[in-house]
């Protein structure tokens, strides 16, 4: 089907335009285009911007949070969970298998901790992984017991449950919101869900450092080395001071490749030590998350706690993301997060500056509507001075992927 958008704004010309779209494209754009027997709408002068662009999610993990136990308020939220096998996150406690045996005896329970790095199970849900392979991630007791704690292992539990999670639902609230595309941050994801988004998946290019357990300077050197030499780009999951050190460190040997990125950036102390390497960000931890960092968090870190502005300043591409379901979904809420944070306010960015990032690609560049390019649009219902006044989901009114019409 195509289209003519009539009397619309954009965000990088002065008046109001009308826009064809056409073949799943921008087919024209300028004053009084005649029609040709399209469906026509009347955006009323609110401006049409590029479907915003989520940089790093895990939409198989943010679909069944939608349908797991809320453990953020404490662990006694298993005890009026009704179903065969529990499934929970959020958890802001480390627990032992036993602990779990005691709330939840009779049914195979799964916990995950809210930074998203460990699942918690009781004896019921290890059993069902018999025989238990011998793997790092697996703690086990000074008997050699596994204790139910296993970190970093969501390749072992994928997919020896019952798929959950509605990735219909979740395509449905991406729309809602004015995301067209995504990228999947899931380590080994290699199939890409079906939703009415584009995705791109990170794949093999991303690497998740292990805080408990960080690879050495070789191995690490040689991981990357052989990723650049196939001319794929990396993406370095750093959330710690010293993970973001030693991949500096490594790239600093063997050089960057541009796309090149940084995963979280959680603690960076010299931010111009990373020109050249692009941040993938997430204001909206800063604050979902304030009290517990205030709390938490190494004074000495505090300051450095998940920079944007100075980032910027120093020549550092910083493209802003909401990795759910460990954070906050909603992009609109995460460009009020970024200019609004009360930790290391001097961190604080336009809801513009955020915006503008939410309308990079997959390939990290920025897009317009512009002949050519494809049709993932959304049109607001009100003009951009209005939604960076006010940015609120509320405002997304049409949504266009690929020339069709999804909202």
């Amino acid at each position: 089907m195509s289209w003519l958008l009539r009397d619309v704004t954009l965000t990088d010309r002065a008046g109001s335009v009308d826009v064809r779209l056409d073949a799943g494209v921008v087919a024209e754009v300028g004053p009084g285009l005649r029609a040709r027997g399209e469906t026509e709408v009347d955006g009323g002068g609110a401006v049409l911007l590029p479907g915003l662009h989520d940089h790093h999610i895990h939409l198989h993990g943010a679909a069944a949070a939608r349908e797991s136990v809320d453990c953020a308020a404490g662990l006694d939220a298993l005890l009026a969970a009704e179903a065969a096998r529990i499934r929970a996150v959020g958890a802001g406690v480390s627990v032992d298998r036993h602990t779990l045996d005691h709330l939840v005896p009779d049914r195979p329970v799964r916990v995950q901790h809210r930074s998203g790095a460990l699942w918690m199970l009781n004896t019921a849900a290890l059993a069902e992984l018999e025989p238990l392979p011998h793997l790092p991630g697996i703690e086990r007791d000074a008997a050699g017991e596994p204790t139910g704690r296993l970190w970093r292992l969501d390749d072992l539990l994928r997919g020896t449950w019952p798929p959950r999670g509605d990735l219909t639902a979740l395509g449905r609230e991406l729309t809602a919101y004015g995301i067209t595309g995504v990228t999947d941050a899931t380590p080994g994801l290699t199939s890409v869900p079906a939703l009415p988004q584009r995705v791109t998946l990170l794949g093999e290019r991303k690497l998740l450092l292990h805080d408990h357990d960080l690879p050495g300077y070789d191995e690490l050197r040689d991981r990357i080395a052989a990723l650049h030499d196939r001319g794929l780009p990396v993406a370095v999951h750093c959330v710690t001071r010293v993970s973001l050190l030693l991949t500096l460190a490594v790239l600093d040997e063997i050089g960057i490749l541009p796309g090149d990125r940084i995963e979280h950036g959680a603690v960076i102390p010299d931010p111009a030590a990373l020109r050249g390497i692009t941040v993938v960000t997430q204001p909206g931890f800063v604050v979902a998350n304030r009290e517990r960092y205030r709390a938490e968090v190494d004074p000495d870190d505090l300051p450095h706690l998940y920079p944007y502005a100075s980032l910027l300043a120093a020549g550092v591409p910083v493209l802003p993301s909401s990795d759910a379901p460990y954070g906050p979904l909603d992009p609109w809420a995460v460009m009020r997060a970024a200019a609004s944070r009360e930790l290391v306010p001097g961190e604080r960015v336009s809801i513009r500056t955020v915006l503008d990032g939410f309308l990079h690609g997959a390939d990290l560049r920025p897009r317009t509507v512009a002949v050519g390019a494809p049709a993932d649009l959304i049109l607001l219902a009100a003009p951009l001075h209005t939604a960076l006044d006010a940015p609120d989901a509320a405002l997304v009114r049409h949504v266009w992927i690929d020339g069709r019409q999804v909202r």
